[in-house]
C-alpha cells in the first residue's frame, strides 16, 4: 500500500486532535462540530469550555480525545512513560495518539514559542505510519521495531505523552502490556 492510500486529514486551525481521531482511525469520523458536541456535553454549565480554545478554533484537550474514542466502542489508555515501549504488546493496540511539543510559525517564520500538538500512529497493511497532521503525506515508520524506535524517540522529549487507542475489552483485561515482561 503506498501513502497516497493511507488515510491521512491535513492541519487546519488548531484542530489536530481531531486530525488524529481520524487519522488514527483511518475514516473521517469526527468534525469540529462533534467535537464541539463532546465538549458541551463534557462541561454543560460553563460560559467558557476548559476542554477548548477560548477562540473556538479548536485546540481540544485529551477529555476530548477519549469521550471520541469511547463513543467508537474503543479506550485511550495513558502510557507510563517510566516503561519502556518494549513492554507494549502492539498486536493489542489499535493505534497511538501522541501528544508533543510543536513550534509555531507565522507563514515561513518560526517563532521561539512551543505548543502542544496531537499527532496519530497507525499500522497500514503490515506498516507503521506517522499520520502527523502537520505533515504533507503520511510517512511511514516500518515494522514494529522501527515503532517501537519511533515511539521511544517520541516519548524522549520531555513533556510528550501517548495514549494506545484499543477495543474497551482490551483497557479492561490488560492485554496492551506484555505479560511477560517484569515491569507492570
Amino acid at each position: 500500500m503506498s501513502e497516497g492510500e493511507v488515510f491521512h486529514e491535513k492541519q487546519r486551525l488548531e484542530l489536530c486532535a481531531i486530525h488524529a481521531l481520524n487519522n488514527v482511525l483511518q475514516e473521517r469520523v469526527f468534525t469540529k462540530e462533534t467535537a464541539d458536541d463532546i465538549c458541551k456535553r463534557l462541561a454543560p454549565q460553563c460560559v467558557v469550555n476548559p476542554h477548548r480554545s477560548v477562540l473556538g478554533t479548536g485546540n481540544y484537550d485529551v477529555n476530548v480525545i477519549m469521550a471520541a474514542l469511547q463513543s467508537r466502542e474503543l479506550a485511550a489508555v495513558w502510557w507510563d512513560k517510566r516503561r519502556s515501549v518494549q513492554s507494549l504488546c502492539v498486536s493489542k493496540v489499535q493505534g497511538f495518539i501522541l501528544n508533543v511539543p510543536s513550534r509555531v510559525s507565522l507563514g515561513i517564520v518560526s517563532l521561539p514559542l512551543r505548543r502542544r500538538h496531537w499527532l496519530a500512529v497507525r499500522q497500514v497493511n503490515g506498516q507503521y505510519y506517522n499520520l502527523d497532521s502537520k505533515l504533507k503525506s503520511p510517512v511511514c515508520i516500518g515494522g514494529e521495531a522501527e515503532l517501537r524506535s519511533f515511539l521511544s524517540e517520541q516519548l524522549s522529549q520531555d513533556v510528550a505523552e501517548m495514549l494506545l487507542v484499543v477495543r474497551r475489552e482490551v483497557e479492561e483485561d490488560g492485554s496492551w502490556l506484555n505479560s511477560d515482561n517484569p515491569q507492570k
